[in-house]
């Protein structure tokens, strides 16, 4: 039985393509976070704003009146105007200087600004 160069073509492409799809679709889009967040609390009242205080708004950081990045987080409009700047730097492991948030923590940061950074 002779194959043609098409059905050559197409008995190659399409099983390449099914396990492509197959596999794309098992992982979880989660916008650059690793984890779930179904699990991970994400208040900004109770979960992430006590991190960000403890974290962030310290002296010469994102005190009242800092000029550092995108200023000072003090209150919920100033962390959720920064939300872009600061998951970027939590998730790269930049920010907070000095040292280092748990996964947790991050992950509630992440998860909080992924679930449209509310006011809860």
């Amino acid at each position: 039985m002779k194959v043609s160069g098409m059905k050559k073509a197409f008995l190659l492409v399409v099983p390449f393509y099914l396990i492509l799809v197959t596999i794309s679709c098992s992982k979880e889009n989660t916008g650059g976070n690793n984890n779930n967040c179904n699990a991970v609390p994400k208040a900004f009242a109770a979960d992430v704003n006590p991190i960000i205080q403890t974290f962030c708004n310290q002296a010469a950081c994102h005190n009242p009146g800092s000029v550092n990045g995108p200023g000072p987080l003090t209150n919920y409009t100033e962390v959720f105007n920064a939300r872009t700047n600061i998951r970027a730097q939590v998730q790269a492991g930049l920010m907070p200087q000095n040292t280092t948030l748990t996964a947790a923590q991050k992950n509630t940061i992440i998860c909080w600004i992924d679930s449209g950074a509310p006011n809860n």
